[in-house]
C-alpha cells in the first residue's frame, strides 16, 4: 500500500467519526481516572467539575421555613415570638443549617434611625433574630443575611446542606 492510497482511503472517513472516537477515548480516561482513585471525595470531585465548567455552586435544599413578623417601623427589637422553640424542634440534625434574612419595607420611615439605612436596619433585625437562636444553634450552622425592601420581618430558612464530615 503506498502513501497515496493511505491519504485516498482517509479522505473518504467522516471528520465527526474520528472527533467522536476522541471524545469516547477520553471519557473512557476519566472513568478510569476515577476508578483507579478510589479515594477522591465525590464532593471535591463535583466542585472542581462545577469550577471548571464555570457553574454557581450548588444550591442547599430548603426543608423548612418561618417568619418572625411584628417588628415596629425603624426598629430592630424583637416582637414577641418563641423563635428558639422553633429552632430547637428543627435543628435536631447536624447536616443542616439555617439562614436568617433580615427585610425592611420600602417605606422612608422603616430605616435604621442613626444611620438612614434600610440595610442597616435589615441587618440589625437578622442579627437581633440570631441572637435569640445562638444558645441553640452552633455559629457555623448560621448565616445572616438581608433584603430591604422585602418587609418589616425576619425570615428563618433551615437547609440541608449535605454530609457532615
Amino acid at each position: 500500500m503506498t502513501i497515496d492510497q493511505l491519504m485516498e482511503d482517509e479522505s473518504r472517513r467522516p471528520i465527526w467519526l474520528v472527533t467522536l472516537a476522541d471524545v469516547m477515548m477520553l471519557l473512557v480516561g476519566f472513568f478510569v481516572f476515577l476508578q483507579a482513585n478510589p479515594k477522591v471525595d465525590a464532593a471535591t470531585l463535583g466542585n472542581a467539575l462545577r469550577e471548571g465548567f464555570g457553574l454557581a455552586a450548588e444550591a442547599p435544599i430548603a426543608l423548612e421555613a418561618n417568619v418572625v413578623q411584628g417588628f415596629a417601623t425603624g426598629s430592630a427589637a424583637l416582637p414577641p415570638y418563641d423563635v428558639a422553640g422553633w429552632v430547637r424542634a428543627v435543628t435536631n440534625d447536624p447536616r443542616t443549617t439555617i439562614r436568617v434574612t433580615g427585610g425592611t419595607d420600602a417605606t422612608p420611615a422603616d430605616v435604621d434611625p442613626a444611620t438612614g439605612s434600610a440595610a442597616i436596619l435589615a441587618a440589625d433585625r437578622a442579627r437581633a433574630v440570631a441572637a435569640a437562636i445562638a444558645r441553640d444553634v452552633p455559629p457555623g450552622r448560621i448565616a445572616i443575611d438581608t433584603r430591604p425592601g422585602a418587609g418589616r420581618a425576619v425570615q428563618l430558612t433551615l437547609s440541608y446542606d449535605g454530609e457532615t464530615r
